[in-house]
């Protein structure tokens, strides 16, 4: 008889594996601020999955929000996707918050480990684009009443819980795995990926059911232009490239033909610009970053003693402070960067404002000013009519009002045209 059960058991071990050693499912992880490079990666996620065949994309989250833009891209994929999309807010203590609510439940499968939480998904801006200053009572309302409407489709779409999605734009409500899960906003909660896989074993999605107990997990990574995209669209980036644009255009103006500054710093204004178009910018603190830098410019060429250099910098700060001050707060500039930032600028235009001003002090080099009061050898007898002399490497026509011998020193008092007026060297006044 135990002959028999371990043959029946070796029976049923080698068909399993036959049968189902070979599945697989896909994993990505999500940390941080939704934005287009998340979109992109979720989309190519997908598109892998479908080819790779695997039974189902599993996206472990972790967000305090993001863009709404990218937030609908991202549901749009799951819609579209014909593998099921397992959604996981881990590891624990992560949260799905604001558009990671959206995307949380959006997809096939939601599940949350253990103390994580979600929800708040009130919106402060729809994202992407340059906004209104700042929105009125009615524009509030009306993104407020889109944000409504677009999570109770997602959550009757998904059977989940349409009452407290609403309430999550409504009233930011936010709750815990564990009353998600009482509250029906999730079907799981899992302690790791191994258990997850253990729990969404046999369940069907769009008539298939799943077969992941023993599946491989695949870890699709980030390719190189999703991870520099990632980099750039952050605000923190956008203020950085502004700095390095206003540092590289002026140390061009003040030293033309240095030529690399310029280049670096237009480059760095052509990305910042382009940032700008996708991040929730608000107009008024760019105008006053962009009238920092006309300042800052303008500072070089004119002499305020600083006037202008100082007011660029309050320019910039007030601007940097109202850049996206209508954004979420996981995408809001902290004074931790802005007031070193002001620092930086502050050091950077006081040295190039007082090389400015030391070189306003500085005898002449060049022209009149600098040929006054220099030796020269006389080469020729000089009088009130003729003669010449020899200095820096040139034979220069000269008159005196003494007469002067040759190889006799003189002092050059001034230039009258092409002609120095000359003294003898030795003599005061």
């Amino acid at each position: 008889m135990n002959i028999r059960t371990g043959l029946l058991l070796t029976i049923i071990l080698i068909f399993n594996n036959a049968l189902f050693g070979g599945e697989k499912v896909g994993l990505i992880e999500i940390n941080g601020a939704i934005g287009p490079a998340t979109a992109s990666y979720v989309d190519r996620a997908i598109k892998v999955s479908e080819q790779e065949n695997y039974k189902c994309l599993i996206i472990q989250l972790d967000t305090p929000g993001g863009l709404l833009d990218s937030t609908k891209d991202i549901v749009q994929s799951f819609y579209k996707s014909k593998v099921p999309i397992v959604v996981y807010v881990a590891p624990s203590g992560a949260n799905a918050g604001s558009a990671g609510c959206f995307i949380t439940l959006a997809a096939d499968i939601a599940a949350m480990a253990p103390n994580t939480s979600i929800g708040a998904a009130h919106p402060v801006a729809v994202g992407g684009g340059m906004g209104d200053q700042k929105p009125d009572d009615t524009m509030k309302q009306k993104l407020e009443n889109f944000a409504t409407s677009y999570i109770e489709a997602i959550a009757v779409k998904r059977n989940r819980n349409v009452e407290w999605a609403k309430s999550a734009v409504k009233e930011s409500a936010s709750i815990t795995s564990e009353k998600a899960l009482e509250l029906k906003v999730i079907e799981i909660i899992a302690k790791d990926t191994e258990d997850l896989l253990k729990q969404i074993d046999t369940r069907e999605i769009n008539g298939k059911q799943l077969k992941t107990v023993s599946a491989e997990v695949v870890n699709i990574p980030m390719i190189l232009r999703e991870k520099l995209f990632q980099v750039l669209w952050r605000p923190e980036v956008m203020l950085i490239l502004m700095l390095i644009a206003i540092y590289g255009i002026i140390g061009e103006l003040s030293n033309p033909g240095a030529i690399f500054p310029g280049v670096v710093g237009a480059i760095a204004l052509i990305l910042a610009l382009y940032m700008a178009a996708i991040l929730p910018v608000n107009l008024a603190g760019l105008a006053l970053i962009l009238l920092a830098i006309a300042l800052f410019i303008m500072d070089v060429f004119a002499v305020t003693h600083g006037v202008l250099t100082a007011g660029g910098i309050i320019s910039f700060v007030l601007g940097s402070i109202m850049l996206f001050d209508q954004a979420e707060s996981a995408m809001r500039l902290s004074l931790s960067l802005i007031i070193p930032s002001a620092i930086v600028t502050a050091a950077f235009f006081t040295f190039v404002f007082g090389k400015g001003i030391k070189a306003q002090f500085l005898p002449a080099k060049t022209g009149k000013e600098a040929m006054k009061g220099k030796i020269a050898e006389a080469i020729t007898e000089i009088n009130g009519n003729s003669g010449k002399v020899f200095v820096d490497g040139e034979y220069w026509n000269a008159v005196s009002d003494s007469p002067i011998e040759s190889g006799a020193p003189v002092e050059i008092i001034e230039m009258q045209g092409l002609i120095l007026k000359v003294k003898p060297a030795n003599k005061k006044g």
